[in-house]
């Protein structure tokens, strides 16, 4: 099994519906790919902050940092779709 073929099953693995020799295949990838089990943690524990419900306060320029990049990359984003969408002046020829 390799990383796609792992990510692939990410969903099955953690809703418990996988099939128990995909399952071995699974673990034992887990057991030789450190960058998929950081992927595996790091969902687990996304998953479990969810479930939680817990609420993390951000200092005030924390929050501010995180709301100016956001509005930032959302405006770039835009910005990007608009010049793809806009179609380029054609020279004329005489």
């Amino acid at each position: 099994m390799n990383c796609t073929e792992f990510l692939a099953k990410l969903t099955d693995y953690f809703d418990g519906q996988i099939d128990p020799d995909l399952l071995a295949e699974v673990k034992q990838h887990l057991c030789s790919c450190h960058h998929c089990e950081v992927v595996v943690d790091t969902t687990r524990k996304t998953i479990d902050i969810y479930r939680g419900h817990e609420h993390y306060d951000l200092p005030d320029d924390v929050a501010t940092r995180l709301r100016s990049a956001i509005m930032e990359r959302c405006k770039c984003g835009c910005d990007e779709t608009k010049a793809a969408k806009t179609p380029e002046p054609t020279k004329s020829r005489h």
